[in-house]
Formats: structure tokens, sequence, C-alpha cells
């Protein structure tokens, strides 16, 4: 190990073994566990409101060309701003709590959403919607049965990003934040010097990333990529 040549002491750099260690005590008292149903909680809270209001605006700038070209760059520019810079914005609207967490959550993966769905509507082939014409679709009708389901692999791509970038904005806020879940805990670590700590949520906080995206969202963007026939083989 390193602290036992001297370059660095066993509490800043504790070996894998202590981390495992700490990771499998966490697990099974209980402590890790509840802290991640509470941080998943309020992902699926943010994440389900960054889907849904973020494809709802999506679409509308695809829909219209001046709001495209003014609000479509606005969104570019914030897609660019880190989540965690909303913290202080959320926490003068809503307080510190539960809603100003959700916030950042949410801001942390609308913006993806939005661009998904604005692009996957924006390339339809074009070819769609001269055959669909050609069968009297119009207005609502080949919204909904012709340039939705085309779209479908943009916007499922979408809410693939938009998961990661909300579980990275929800560790920040959580992170800065108070409330049980995993980032307090991180941050209780990091206070104590317990790198042990420290280490082993990280472990966690990738784990349950990793597990998630491969069993999820890989998963189904391989689908809906296949059935589209976009799918290299």
């Amino acid at each position: 190990m390193v602290y036992k040549i001297g370059v660095w002491p066993e509490f800043m750099f504790p070996s894998p073994l202590q981390v495992f260690k700490t990771l499998w005590s966490g697990i099974k008292d209980g402590t890790y566990t509840i802290a991640l149903l509470h941080s998943i909680r309020r992902l699926l809270i943010g994440y389900f409101i960054a889907t849904i209001l973020g494809a709802s605006i999506g679409v509308i700038l695809a829909s219209n060309k001046t709001l495209d070209e003014t609000f479509g760059s606005l969104v570019l520019s914030f897609q660019s701003v880190p989540s965690v810079v909303w913290l202080p914005l959320a926490i003068l609207w809503f307080k510190l709590g539960e809603p100003s967490i959700i916030f950042v959550v949410v801001i942390g993966g609308i913006w993806n959403m939005i661009i998904s769905s604005s692009t996957g509507i924006k390339n339809v082939s074009p070819e769609f919607i001269r055959c669909a014409k050609n069968l009297g679709y119009k207005n609502i009708k080949m919204f909904a049965k012709v340039i939705v389901p085309a779209s479908i692999p943009h916007i499922i791509t979408g809410m693939r990003l938009a998961w990661a970038f909300c579980w990275r904005a929800l560790m920040a806020a959580e992170i800065l934040g108070t409330g049980k879940g995993l980032g307090q805990i991180l941050m209780w670590g990091r206070d104590m010097g317990n790198m042990q700590t420290v280490l082993s949520v990280m472990i966690m906080i990738a784990l349950t990333g990793f597990i998630t995206d491969n069993l999820i969202f890989k998963k189904l963007e391989g689908r809906v990529l296949e059935r589209w026939g976009l799918l290299n083989n």
C-alpha cells in the first residue's frame, strides 16, 4: 500500500480492503441502503418531471421556428451550465430542503430532453411526411401517427442522457443541500476525514449509475434502435 512506503498516510488513502469493508458494513446495517432509497426517490421525481417537461418543450420548439431560433439557442447555453450552479437559486426560491434538491435534479436533465426531442422531430424523414400526406394524414393525426413514432430513437437517447445528468445533479445537490441520501453520507465522511466512507459511497454511486444504465436504458435504447432499423450489426 502507498501509505506503507510513506507516500500518503493511511487515513488519506485507505486500502481497498478497508473501503470494501466499510461498503459492506454500510449495506449490511442498512445505512447505505436507506440513503440510496432516499436518493432514488428524489431522482425518480426529478427525472419524471424533467422528461415530461423537456419533451413537451422540445415538441413546441420543433413546431415553432421563431421560438426555436430564440429560446432554442438559450437551451444550448443552459446545457453547458453545471446543474449545481442552480442550487443557490433553488435555495432562494424553495428554501433549503427537498424541493430545492428536486429542482436541481430537474434542471440537470431537462436540457438534454428538450434538445433530443426537438432534434428528433425536426429530423423526421421528409419521405415519411409525404407518404403520410398521400394517405390522408394531417395535423394531429400526422403528429401522433408519424412524427412522434419516427422521433422515438432520439427521445430514448435523450432519456438515457437525462438520467445520467439527473443522477449527477442529485449527488451535487445532496452534498450541498440537506436531507438523507448518499450525497449527505459523502459529505459527512469528508467532514469527519473518513476516507473509507467517502470512497465507499463513491463506489456505491458509480455502481448504481452503471447498473441502471446497463440494465434499463442501454437495453431499451438498443431494442428501439433495432426495431427502427438503426442499429449497426
